[in-house]
């Protein structure tokens, strides 16, 4: 990934993780080995983690430990109702954002 890239996944990795916990729970390698199978080879496990620890501090997900055959339990993540609809104005701006991005890449700057 380029360093543009990077810097625009920064502000959009928070929604990115709350939409896969929407679709099932999981725990944090998974979805760092998600994502890199979404072509952001670049996302460091340790990014993940740190924005998982920020949205559980924040009550948007649900977390329960779940025992490990490698070395302690695993935190599972689960996106609950507050996180749901936090997810949902995500969605709403980000749909605002690329309507607003395309029509000016379509149309260039109104005066």
């Amino acid at each position: 990934m380029g360093k543009l890239v990077t810097e625009m996944l920064k502000g959009t990795l928070e929604g990115i993780v709350l939409a896969v916990l929407g679709g099932r729970p999981a725990y944090g390698y998974e979805i760092t080995a998600w994502l890199r199978d979404q072509g952001f080879s670049d996302i460091a496990e340790g990014t993940v983690y740190a924005l998982l620890v920020r949205i559980e501090q924040r009550g948007l997900v649900d977390v329960r430990k779940v025992p490990s055959e490698k070395g302690p339990p695993r935190k599972v993540y689960s996106l609950n109702a507050q996180g749901q609809a936090y997810l949902e104005e995500f969605w709403r701006t980000w749909s605002f954002l690329a309507e607003r991005l395309e029509q000016l890449r379509e149309e260039g700057p109104q005066t």
